[in-house]
């Protein structure tokens, strides 16, 4: 996708089209690459492409891409933690990126089929206790955020709930819906028409504060599970070595494209959160993340599927 572009700035950075690498059409992060590429491309004044390549190969062309500000990737935390869940892996974050900023984030909710008498996070857990091993949750994806908020409240509360896996979110929230499955831990999205319609129950929120995604939910950490917190985030990256000063206007501009109302409200619409930071908070978000959630892989004995 080629988005027209105001004139050129008659600068020497930028002076020709800019890209951004991104997964597959469809889904969060093709949708966050295409709604900030067109105002990015009128700060940048130059063309901004969208270049839709599928996860493991987007991550491997940028990280063999020239670090002169033309080329970023926009990718979520598969990047950073596929590393925990398969073997070796091309790239590696912090030898081979340059941080621009946070994006988005994306909390998950914990809900229940509405035939499980639980109505909040306390509940559920004592009766996977109560019922050790004769619930399960359903979710897609090995390594994905819903597979991940699903391990991790079951390391956290210390119950046993079996996962199921589906070929993809949709399938695991049918099954939720017409009660194969009795909990799930999918992204706001996915769940939120549901629990309008009645034919699921929220019971939590995954982040560590109330979200605007999920009005009215406590958090997890608040109903039950203390220290629980589990989200997806999405950022953008450069190559490594990339000058600082391009890094520090591609993320002036990045962020001017992330605080536009339409695409903060279009973002929302689609189940995310603007963050919108410094190089600095992505890194400490990624390392963060990598510590808790690599050492939960490890744990648990996740891998790719």
């Amino acid at each position: 996708m080629v988005l027209a572009a105001s004139a050129a700035s008659g600068q020497s950075y930028p002076n020709k089209p800019i890209r951004i690498v991104t997964g597959v059409t469809g889904g969060s992060l093709d949708l966050t690459a295409r709604l900030i590429a067109p105002k990015l491309a009128d700060g940048m004044g130059q063309q901004v492409i969208v270049d839709n390549r599928g996860g493991i190969i987007s991550m491997e062309l940028v990280a063999k891409a020239p670090a002169d500000g033309y080329t970023m990737l926009l990718a979520g935390g598969s990047l950073w933690i596929s590393q925990f869940l398969r073997d070796n892996v091309a790239w590696d974050v912090v030898r081979d990126y340059s941080p621009i900023t946070l994006l988005v984030t994306m909390p998950n909710i914990i809900v229940v089929h509405p035939s499980l008498p639980v109505r909040s996070v306390k509940e559920l857990i004592a009766l996977a206790k109560a019922k050790a091993g004769e619930l399960n949750y359903s979710t897609g994806q090995a390594g994905a955020s819903a597979h991940l908020a699903g391990e991790l409240f079951k390391a956290m509360a210390g119950v046993n709930i079996v996962r199921v896996a589906y070929k993809g979110l949709g399938p695991a929230m049918l099954a939720l819906i017409t009660g194969e499955a009795q909990v799930s831990f999918p992204n706001t999205a996915s769940a939120a028409p549901y629990m309008k319609s009645g034919r699921i129950r929220g019971l939590a929120v995954t982040t560590a504060q109330p979200s605007a995604l999920a009005p009215g939910l406590p958090t997890a950490a608040a109903s039950g599970l203390p220290g629980y917190e589990s989200k997806a985030i999405l950022g953008i990256f450069a190559p490594a070595k990339t000058p600082a000063p391009i890094i520090d206007q591609l993320n002036q501009e990045i962020v001017r494209a992330l605080n536009n109302a339409e695409v903060k409200r279009r973002l929302f619409d689609s189940g995310a959160e603007v963050i919108a930071g410094s190089p600095a908070e992505l890194t400490a978000a990624m390392k963060s993340e990598m510590a808790t959630t690599g050492k939960l892989i490890k744990d648990v004995g996740i891998r790719a599927e």
